[in-house]
């Protein structure tokens, strides 16, 4: 259990592990490849130490590494700013998004999907703005007009991801709890609402509710969030938020557990249809 930028090296060094091995070198002789003390190379595949993105380009360069989408994820969990696409637009707002907070917008921003259970509010990326504003109020007390709209902007911003090339693939799971809770009032829910029924039509979008009558089931523990990458699982993540922090489960038997659990949360919640009806029926105050 680590907090981001520490998953982010040790996973980019257990990456870089790998490549090397499939390269056919030893530590040792990469780091001549290099220019380095095989030590630097050490340190780097351990996680013990971060490396430059520079450096992660000479290592990918070494191993022959061709795949583009593949340099690009690991040059990012490096700290790049290079790239295109949905990458790297977070960084303007340095000053009002704490690190966590950045980290998440990276994994999310690189990952190819994201599996979440939500138990108390819509899912970010779902969010209308007036539904946004209120949560961030909320969630971040005492914040002036500006910092709060500056919020919100990263909030909006980062649902480009359903609309990229490809798109981040999204399954949620909404407790019935997240459609009830009135947030901002009627019309704020109504909108909101509406917007899930919207959402739920696009292909690369699976949204279930998991009704009160499902009783108790394994999310009762609270919300988490699996982000999978299609260039490697060996960089898939489990996040968990608390009040002032987030937390990265990175072992193969956390991912194992959740993976499970997040499945088993799917079996028991209405299927993506009788979802949409019963959110429809909620809307329509039944």
């Amino acid at each position: 259990m680590q907090h981001g930028p520490a998953v982010r090296r040790r996973k980019l060094g257990a990456e870089l592990r790998a490549l090397r091995t499939s390269a056919g070198l030893t530590s040792g002789e990469a780091a001549r490849l290099v220019g380095w003390h095989q030590s630097k190379v050490s340190r780097i595949e351990t996680g013990a130490s971060g490396v430059k993105p520079a450096d992660v380009r000479l290592l990918l360069d070494a191993y022959a590494v061709a795949d583009a989408q593949l340099r690009e994820l690991l040059l990012v969990l490096a700290g790049s700013d290079e790239g295109g696409g949905r990458h790297h637009w977070w960084h303007a707002y340095r000053g009002v998004l704490p690190p966590t907070y950045r980290d998440f917008i990276s994994l999310e921003s690189q990952a190819s999907a994201m599996s979440t259970l939500e138990t108390s509010v819509v899912p970010g990326l779902l969010q209308t703005p007036a539904y946004a504003r209120e949560v961030t109020r909320a969630a971040v007390g005492g914040l002036d007009d500006e910092r709060l709209d500056a919020l919100v902007e990263v909030r909006l911003a980062r649902q480009d991801v359903l609309r990229s090339d490809p798109p981040l693939e999204l399954s949620a799971v909404l407790d019935e709890a997240v459609l009830r809770r009135e947030i901002g009032g009627p019309d704020v829910m109504e909108q909101q609402l509406e917007r899930l029924l919207e959402a739920a039509q696009l292909p690369q979008v699976r949204l279930q509710v998991l009704p009160f009558a499902a009783g108790a089931h394994v999310g009762v523990t609270g919300p988490f969030v699996i982000f999978s990458f299609s260039s490697t699982s060996d960089l898939d993540v489990v996040v968990l938020d608390h009040l002032t922090s987030s937390l990265y489960l990175e072992r193969k038997e956390d991912l194992r557990a959740y993976t499970e659990a997040f499945n088993a949360l799917q079996f028991h919640a209405l299927s993506p249809e009788d979802s949409l009806d019963y959110i429809a029926g909620i809307g329509d105050g039944a």
